[in-house]
């Protein structure tokens, strides 16, 4: 078998509608995994985006808004792959920032991330289906500062802490615990940035791959990181951003 397959493995992507949540979730399926699609409304076109190319897909309604939501997901059920990936962002400045915006964010975005890992990580050990993989989506304002985003900027700070602290926990249990720090992506979330010609021109100056990234590139690292290729990687934020950290 493939040091890259996933083959028997059972998946659940969280924030699967579109974007970067929909290309992991069929990038997993296509290394032989059962893709559980979990999003706030069904995810309906990435099930079908996943039976066109062979592979096998389901979807199911969570809303993370609830940090309980996965609480009674995955016992039971055979997941040994978890990806955090639902998220939202609220915008403002720091001085007119409201506590309804940042505990909206942190919910999502940190607590229901750590309670989901959570459910899921005992039922793995409990049912025995480790080697599991956990693969978290930090950001790259778990580097940076950012502007008027507080309570994102925390929340993927935090992303990356309780990355590390949970490989430290679980890597000798057969849990890797990793994370993926995506660049600009091409999705519809950044559709206004790539429609404003000098915000365009100033992102694309300072990536050195020249090009916005496609949400494949995030599909193809997570399918990496869940796979027997990537057993000892443990605690890594790992940028998928074009070399713009770099720059």
């Amino acid at each position: 078998m493939s040091a890259f397959s996933l083959s028997d493995r059972r998946a659940l992507v969280s924030g699967a509608n579109t974007g970067i949540g929909q290309a992991i979730a069929v990038a997993l399926a296509a290394q032989g995994a059962r893709v559980t699609c979990a999003g706030r409304r069904a995810c309906d076109e990435t099930v079908a985006m996943i039976a066109a190319r062979g592979g096998v897909g389901e979807t199911l309604t969570l809303d993370f808004a609830d940090p309980m939501a996965a609480r009674d997901v995955f016992a039971g059920q055979g997941y040994s792959i978890l990806i955090n990936n639902a998220g939202i962002i609220r915008r403002a400045d720091s001085l007119e920032f409201t506590e309804d915006d940042w505990d909206a964010v942190m919910d999502v975005n940190l607590k229901a991330l750590f309670f989901t890992t959570q459910a899921f990580a005992k039922a793995a050990l409990a049912e025995g289906n480790t080697p599991a993989a956990v693969v978290n989506i930090a950001s790259l304002l778990s580097f940076q500062g950012g502007i008027r985003v507080p309570s994102y900027t925390a929340s993927k700070h935090g992303v990356a802490g309780l990355t590390k602290i949970l490989a430290n926990e679980w890597a000798a249990k057969g849990i890797n615990v990793n994370a993926i720090a995506p660049g600009y992506i091409a999705t519809n979330n950044t559709a206004a940035l790539r429609a404003d010609p000098a915000r365009n021109d100033a992102i694309l100056e300072r990536i050195p791959a020249g090009r916005w990234g496609a949400p494949e590139d995030i599909g193809g690292t997570a399918a990496f990181l869940c796979s027997p290729a990537a057993r000892y990687i443990h605690g890594a934020v790992l940028n998928v951003d074009g070399g713009w950290l770099a720059r």
